[in-house]
């Protein structure tokens, strides 16, 4: 009897598969093991006592690893393996890459920015981590013992930050503690059960009788650090930070600000190249806007235009529920639109809330909050009912659809859902996919219907060049030594944003280097590619099969995105 040679396929169970598998294994073991804040949110059982050790050495020692397994990688050949692994390897190379570049650049030395950061991300621990249990209350009192520690290794890294100049600009960090007196000042001071971090111990019939005790020194410990913490930033960091706003002033700052555009576009393009596209796109919807200027029938020019629309109390909410109201309603409207639209929905709902009031005054205009599939909680939509002024109605229909549905939410509860991906695809997050979705999905509410007249579609058009001057002003900011006050300016007069959100907007772009970029970069390539399907496959073009290879992958990067569009045109050619 003869021996039969058998051919594997690419991706077919042959040696690279399988070693693109064991490596894939044993970066997401070593990833929650790394950050078990991640892996809570990520669903994965058996870390939420636990929290990350973010020392210096400790940060060192998982980059020293992170190299001898890109250099694993690397060594694997794509051309064999399946389409569907290439994209795997690809991603997974990119995710590695980016986490031994950030801490070459030393980002851990800057754990927050204008509007949240890791202490920020403290506050919702009693909202979000699994309490209902007894088992449950015990791994989150361990998490809150272990937050000393944590707090205390981040102020580490601040300070060496200040000593080489790694720091959040002064006037960006100039009140950032502010966000902490609720937790640090009055009753919730001196006393443990008056505390946010008591709550969980709290159940229908009054507190835990049998943790009472521990959660009341673990509360105590907490409130100490996070009073501690609040110091340091008020008396030392923000007095020692630097004065320069760019991170071009940073060490090294101009190569890092160059692998931020890089990094947040997925693209291999420069500050000049993508400050130039900014223009571009701005001069386009400036004209957008001037139509519906002329359509309303408006006697003064554009800044007249603008400072009516920011002032006139018809298009401002009354009261917080007010405005909750009307998100709320367009949410579920479009909630029962989105059949039409798309062939597979998550299982997953969200809710309508506003932004915690700690941190409202700095925060953006909304958010979308995850939650993991197996959590008790939904999704959450956040909508800052700060400063009521500063917040017009004639946007909300944009901001709904871009933060809640058919964006981030179901982008997001959709891709934990891709149970044939490896886990670190159903949970990583590419900003460029992500945030150019939501974009696109506010163009898509104009073939949705959900734009009621002209000032709505300005809304939408306010937002589209919003994310417009992102390109300009990050880029500006960044590279080319802008002013403050110059990137505020130019935001106000080509949006309806209102000047409060010109301001807060500003410093986070100052905080947050190249992560603006990301949001109408990938917005024009999935419009591009959308265009490019409907012209290549005419009648047979389905926009619910598009939106399903879209999201069907989980975030990817740009040129990953390309390839999959790509081989799903060809296959219907």
């Amino acid at each position: 009897m003869g021996l039969a040679l058998v051919v594997l396929a690419p991706g077919c169970g042959g040696g690279a598969s399988g070693a693109l598998d064991a490596l894939v294994a044993r970066d997401w073991r070593a990833r929650l093991t790394d950050d078990p804040l991640f892996a809570t949110s990520a669903g994965q059982q058996g870390y939420d006592a636990l929290l990350p050790e973010v020392s210096h050495a400790a940060q060192a020692s998982a980059a020293e690893r992170d190299r001898a397994l890109l250099a694993e990688l690397r060594a694997l050949a794509p051309e064999r393996l399946g389409a569907e692994d290439q994209d795997t390897l690809a991603l997974l190379v990119r995710e590695v890459d980016g986490r031994v570049k950030r801490f070459d650049f030393g980002e851990f030395e800057v754990p927050l920015n204008s509007d949240s950061g890791f202490h920020t991300a403290l506050l919702r621990w009693p909202f979000e981590l699994p309490t209902a249990t007894t088992a449950g209350r015990e791994a989150y009192l361990a998490r809150l013992e272990a937050a000393p520690r944590f707090v205390a290794e981040h102020m580490v890294n601040m300070r060496a930050g200040l000593a080489r100049g790694m720091t959040l600009p002064r006037m960006i960090a100039a009140g950032l503690g502010a966000a902490l007196a609720l937790h640090t000042e009055g009753a919730a001071a001196t006393d443990p059960t008056a505390s946010v971090f008591y709550g969980p111990m709290r159940d229908v019939g009054g507190s835990d009788p049998t943790l009472a005790g521990r959660a009341t020194a673990a509360v105590r410990g907490v409130v100490t650090a996070l009073s501690d913490f609040r110091r340091f930033l008020d008396d030392e960091y923000a007095p020692g930070c630097r004065e320069t706003l760019g991170a071009s002033h940073l060490p090294n700052g101009a190569a890092y600000y160059a692998w931020c555009v890089r990094w947040f576009t997925t693209l291999d393009t420069t500050p000049e190249a993508v400050h130039a596209r900014g223009v571009a796109e701005v001069a386009r919807i400036r004209a957008e806007m001037e139509q519906i200027v002329a359509e309303v029938g408006f006697a003064g020019d554009f800044a007249a235009f603008l400072a009516f629309l920011r002032s006139d109390p018809r298009f401002y909410a009354r009261t917080p529920g007010e405005l909750l109201a009307f998100a709320s309603r367009r949410a579920k409207v479009i909630d029962g639109m989105l059949p039409r639209w798309f062939g597979r929905l998550p299982r997953q709902p969200y809710g309508v809330e506003p932004v915690p009031d700690d941190i409202a005054p700095r925060y953006t205009t909304g958010r979308y909050v995850q939650a993991p599939l197996a959590s008790t909680r939904a999704g959450t939509y956040w909508v800052n009912t700060y400063d009521l002024p500063s917040r017009p109605l004639f946007v909300l229909p944009a901001l709904t659809l871009h933060e809640a549905v058919p964006g981030h939410h179901l982008q997001i509860a959709l891709a934990q859902e891709l149970e044939h991906l490896p886990p670190f695809r159903r949970h990583s997050y590419v900003d460029a996919f992500g945030e150019g979705w939501a974009l696109y999905t506010e163009w898509l509410g104009r073939e949705m219907g959900m734009y009621d007249g002209p000032y709505e579609e300005f809304g939408r058009l306010t937002y589209e060049m919003w994310r417009a001057c992102r390109l300009v002003v990050d880029t500006g900011l960044h590279a080319f030594d802008w002013e403050r006050a110059r990137a505020i300016d130019f935001l106000a007069s080509n949006t309806a944003l209102s000047l409060h959100e010109c301001t807060t907007e500003v410093d986070r772009y100052i905080a947050w280097p190249g992560q603006a970029l990301a949001y109408k970069t990938g917005e024009l390539e999935l419009r591009r590619l959308r265009a490019d399907a409907e012209a290549r496959l005419g009648t047979r073009f389905d926009v619910r099969a598009f939106h399903d290879v879209v999201l069907g992958a989980g975030t990817v990067t740009l040129d990953v995105l390309g390839e999959r569009v790509e081989r799903w045109i060809s296959a219907l050619d």
